[in-house]
């Protein structure tokens, strides 16, 4: 079955608009209350933990989600602003059936958005999500009075929160000596990053970390590095660390202030890991992940298995892989040995674990893993149109793998988020990859106009 309302990683949108409104999202919660609760034994109440970034709109939709799971007969527990992977893992912690975040990630504050966390912390599957979809077509009724759920706020989420993520490398790790810039983008990591990094010993120049409710992601974090940049180079910084609104993805500016994406940080973890002796036969990433990291792997007898895009499809295949790193080249990177879901500070602990706490520069292990040039074109299409299946798009892909042969591949992805698709041409040659990307890109566009 189709979803109506579940993307890729849960519901988002503009606020205001259908789907993120206050009723709909109350609608949403009671029908999340009815799934949840399905297989508890009788008389085992189902608890739920609530967790938001800082837009102001969180304020409107904690209400209303607490409202909708209330009514269901659910008790919540209320984290108030933290990252995304905190409300994992409080949902294992604290024994919850769910947990839900409130927050649409990088994007802009007038976007908003829910996403879930089954009991294990991890995403839910696909059919939790259709159920609730199911449930959404119900009547609204509210359980009788003496069932209606309890709502708790709990304090010292972000205390433990800062506890755990110390506790993913090993006791006695230092970061004293490193000057270290962080962007939170003023976002949920705002208050826990810099804290966690102090108290680990570095120097912590915080940028991004004064939310007012409207400037998350607002040229700042992960998705806008050039102020992080210019700060790291004009301050002597050994990095800069970037986060984006929810936490649950990371990027990094090396010494030189120079970016560096998810594949190139993954690289970096493996190749800690494999020195250590702990290595996988591989690293789980997506159908984007840069083809310089697969060679870079097979370089040192590590395979790369690729996933559809989403951190919850590269979760699934490393389990199928029995893997334990795996991630996105936008900065979500996931070690299920740690944690149960993609953790931005967990992820760059482990890449400060990977350089020795400052021993080695940054710079230095990105030599080894050069990225090929790549090239992304959005074409507009419209919504349920099947693109690569038009003879005269399948055509095209054929001729610009030929061309490209062993040293470049290309991609048509749909979008998950928008009506687009995305037009991927990679290689060994900037120049030929953009001129290949550019013709492949307008026969999309020719043969959605002349069907």
């Amino acid at each position: 079955m189709k979803k109506r309302y579940f993307g890729t990683d849960g519901i988002r949108g503009l606020v205001g608009e259908a789907p993120i409104t206050p009723d709909f999202v109350l609608k949403l919660g009671w029908a999340c209350g009815r799934v949840f609760s399905r297989n508890l034994a009788d008389g085992q109440r189902c608890s739920v933990i609530i967790g938001k970034d800082t837009r102001v709109s969180g304020y409107m939709f904690e209400s209303a989600l607490e409202a909708g799971l209330v009514a269901a007969g659910v008790d919540v527990k209320l984290l108030g602003p933290m990252p995304t992977p905190a409300v994992a893992l409080m949902t294992r912690s604290q024994n919850a059936d769910a947990g839900i975040v409130i927050s649409a990630s990088h994007n802009p504050y007038y976007d908003n958005g829910i996403k879930f966390f089954s009991a294990s912390g991890s995403k839910l599957p696909d059919e939790i999500e259709l159920a609730i979809e199911a449930e959404l077509e119900e009547t609204l009724v509210c359980v009788p009075s003496d069932q209606i759920g309890k709502v708790l706020r709990l304090v010292d989420a972000a205390g433990r929160y800062i506890e755990f993520c110390k506790s993913t490398v090993p006791e006695g790790f230092s970061l004293r000596g490193m000057k270290i810039a962080v962007d939170c983008a003023h976002g949920a990591t705002y208050s826990i990053a810099p804290s966690v990094l102090a108290e680990l010993g570095a120097e912590v120049l915080p940028l991004g970390v004064t939310p007012d409710g409207f400037n998350i992601n607002e040229k700042v974090g992960s998705t806008h590095m050039d102020t992080l940049a210019e700060v790291v180079r004009d301050r002597g910084c050994d990095l800069g660390i970037a986060y984006d609104g929810d936490g649950d993805r990371v990027l990094f500016v090396d010494d030189q202030g120079s970016q560096v994406d998810g594949d190139q940080l993954l690289f970096v973890i493996a190749m800690h890991r494999l020195r250590q002796g702990r290595s996988d036969a591989g690293v789980v990433g997506t159908q984007m992940s840069n083809l310089g990291l697969e060679l870079a792997l097979r370089e040192e007898g590590l395979q790369l298995v690729r996933a559809k895009v989403g951190d919850r499809y590269v979760r699934e295949l490393m389990e199928r892989q029995g893997w334990h790193l795996g991630g996105e080249s936008s900065g979500h990177i996931i070690c299920s040995d740690v944690t149960t879901t993609g953790d931005g500070i967990v992820a760059s602990l482990q890449v400060l674990h990977a350089l020795g706490g400052g021993e080695h520069k940054l710079s230095d292990e990105l030599m080894k893993v050069p990225l090929l040039p790549q090239t992304m074109i959005n074409v507009r299409v419209p919504p349920g149109t099947a693109v690569e299946e038009q003879p005269a798009v399948a055509a095209a892909v054929e001729d610009t793998e030929a061309e490209l042969g062993q040293n470049g591949r290309v991609l048509l992805r749909p979008s998950g988020t928008e009506p687009v698709v995305r037009v991927m041409v990679e290689g060994r040659d900037a120049e030929q990859v953009e001129t290949l990307c550019q013709s492949l890109a307008q026969a999309v566009e020719g043969a959605l106009a002349a069907a």
